[in-house]
């Protein structure tokens, strides 16, 4: 699903239209960069991805949300130019709304496999979403 866009502007996040996987970068408190594969679905100009609570990306997302995102592949392997974003911790409404986003794009992994095995294990799934870094 996307939103309508007007021609004649181009989203900032075009470079990933149509990946199913980006290489997100997340960044350790000494400035080491951490790249990690991850699902992504685009929604006009914002993309969310998401993973559970206890992960590396999420910790280090907690202190600094500035990321570098690439398209790649399943490996993490980048298909294209890496460029800055800022990610940012969903709720309510807006968690739910990109939940319901990456199920939409991949159904049976996003939709139902991964909720119930973070459910099972007894992780928090959250959901990110991704902005220009000058944006909020």
């Amino acid at each position: 699903m996307s939103s309508i866009q007007d021609p004649q502007t181009e989203s900032y996040f075009a470079p990933l239209r149509g990946a199913t996987y980006i290489q997100l970068t997340t960044f350790r408190r000494s400035g080491t960069g951490v790249p990690t594969a991850v699902h992504v679905v685009l929604d006009g100009d914002e993309a969310f991805f998401r993973t559970w609570n206890t992960t590396g990306k999420a910790k280090r997302l907690r202190h600094t949300p500035d990321v570098r995102v690439a398209p790649s592949n399943i490996r993490g392997r980048p298909r294209g130019p890496a460029f800055p974003a800022r990610a940012y911790l969903l709720d309510g409404e807006a968690s739910d709304r990109a939940a319901r986003l990456l199920a939409s794009r991949h159904p049976i992994l996003h939709g139902r496999l991964i909720p119930w095995y973070h459910r099972r294990r007894g992780w928090t799934t959250q959901q990110y979403r991704l902005v220009p870094p000058s944006g909020g």
